[in-house]
């Protein structure tokens, strides 16, 4: 892994300290094929981001978090980076030009954003303050952002005023972002407001189509957002659980896989 980018090195630390408690620079290095001392910087960014906690020889995960817990998407960025990449590209395929389309807030919404380059003309709506910069830099889609309070954690907008704002707006293509999805429960997500807004996007879109990584299925967090015939269509990577991609289709929901 020699030629890997410090991005997705720091991902892939992250990603052992989701498997296990501690990690070793030795082993980071071995791991990564990078220089113990490069290790050693990475793992101080790591820190001072707030993403583990240093120790004696290596580094360990900060406190593990259920799904009720909410993962900040500074953290949540850093993770399947190549997966939700594909996901973002096979979702623009779904989308042609003069469409009306509503990005979610999301790291994986986000790669949708960064895929439009291709088209001249789309209205925009989007929940997100991160998201709602990235499209501006195309210089030439209507961006409607919605107004409301700001959660630090996602970058999004809630409360009675995104929700007022919301809903003047209906029959657009909904691309949804997922923190915990199970084929009995459907999507949900931890925080309250998150879900309510969640709710209402779905309620007013012509066609909803859900993109997250595989590591979203068979979870369930706090709050409910949407069932699973509420879905037009799914957008996930190859590790989807075995057998999902059956249950899916036969329930009416169209499962494209990257």
């Amino acid at each position: 892994m020699n030629s890997s980018s410090a991005k997705e090195r720091r991902a892939l630390i992250l990603q052992m300290l989701e498997q296990k408690q501690e990690v070793q620079v030795t082993e980071l290095s071995r791991q990564t094929g990078i220089s113990e001392v490069t290790i050693r910087k990475d793992l101080t960014i790591l820190q001072n981001r707030h993403l583990l906690l240093r120790t004696r020889g290596g580094a360990m995960r900060k406190p593990v978090e259920n799904t009720n817990e909410e993962t900040a998407i500074d953290r949540k960025r850093l993770f399947n980076i190549k997966d939700k990449e594909r996901i973002g590209e096979e979702a623009a395929k779904l989308i042609k030009d003069g469409d009306f389309i509503m990005l979610d807030s999301g790291t994986t919404t986000l790669e949708v954003a960064r895929h439009l380059g291709q088209f001249h003309h789309l209205r925009i709506l989007t929940n997100a303050m991160n998201i709602a910069t990235e499209l501006m830099q195309y210089k030439r889609f209507d961006v409607v952002l919605l107004g409301g309070n700001v959660r630090i954690n996602s970058h999004s907008m809630v409360g009675p005023l995104a929700l007022s704002v919301l809903r003047n707006f209906r029959g657009y293509k909904l691309f949804l972002g997922v923190d915990s999805f199970s084929f009995e429960n459907g999507v949900s997500t931890p925080d309250l407001e998150e879900a309510l807004l969640n709710q209402v996007m779905v309620q007013q879109a012509a066609k909803v189509i859900a993109v997250f990584d595989s590591s979203k299925f068979n979870k369930r967090s706090f709050v409910h957002v949407a069932n699973v015939n509420e879905l037009d269509c799914i957008i996930t990577d190859h590790a989807i659980p075995i057998g999902m991609p059956g249950k899916l289709k036969s329930a009416g929901v169209e499962v494209r896989l990257v």
